[in-house]
């Protein structure tokens, strides 16, 4: 197996270093919402940056690119994993280009990637405060984003939701592929059983 998560999280911290040596690295890759249609690349450009003066921001991101990519990779495979990354990653870019007049980080490409895993294995049990299934969790971030819509911050929370929602929709299509089996039913042995097998073959 291919840990595509990782190589991920090494890139994004390695552009963070570089980040916090060179200003332009920020400057000219972050996504400029008016600048996309001149300069489409940095909506993915953007998805590897993060913000120099809050390390928190890379911290919780590149933690959620571990938890849940590697899971998601392992359900999904590399390769699917790498274009759920992506698509998520660009729609959330597309979506913030809407609502903000810049913005930059990985956030959207990992709420994709929660809510793909979360159509796929819903009952997933992961601590968010307390304990929960996947599936709660997500429509638990989902409304926190959509408050932070009407409270303005440092959040873009409307690349959360685009992303999630890109997310969900891919795990809608592939669900049927990648749907835990439920093992059937070992079969009980019963009395009747033994004693009609020793008469038909115990002869």
């Amino acid at each position: 197996m291919n840990y595509y998560a990782l190589i991920l999280l090494v890139l994004c911290v390695s552009v963070y270093m570089l980040q916090l040596s060179y200003d332009a690295v920020t400057d000219d890759f972050l996504l400029v919402s008016s600048d996309v249609l001149s300069r489409p690349w940095i909506l993915v450009t953007s998805i590897f940056l993060h913000d120099p003066e809050d390390t928190s921001h890379i911290f919780y991101n590149m933690f959620g690119l571990a938890l849940f990519g590697l899971i998601l990779e392992s359900v999904v495979g590399s390769r699917r994993f790498l274009i759920i990354f992506f698509v998520t990653g660009i729609i959330a870019s597309i979506g913030s280009a809407f609502f903000y007049s810049a913005s930059l980080g990985a956030s959207g490409a990992i709420m994709g990637l929660i809510g793909c895993l979360a159509i796929l294995r819903p009952k997933m049990m992961i601590y968010f405060w307390v304990p929960m299934p996947l599936i709660a969790a997500a429509a638990f971030w989902a409304l926190i984003d959509l408050a932070g819509m009407f409270y303005p911050s440092n959040t873009a929370n409307a690349a959360h939701l685009f992303g999630l929602a890109a997310g969900i929709v891919i795990g809608i299509t592939i669900r049927q592929r990648f749907a835990l089996r439920s093992r059937p039913k070992a079969r009980v042995v019963r009395e009747e059983d033994i004693d009609r097998w020793e008469k038909e073959y115990m002869k």
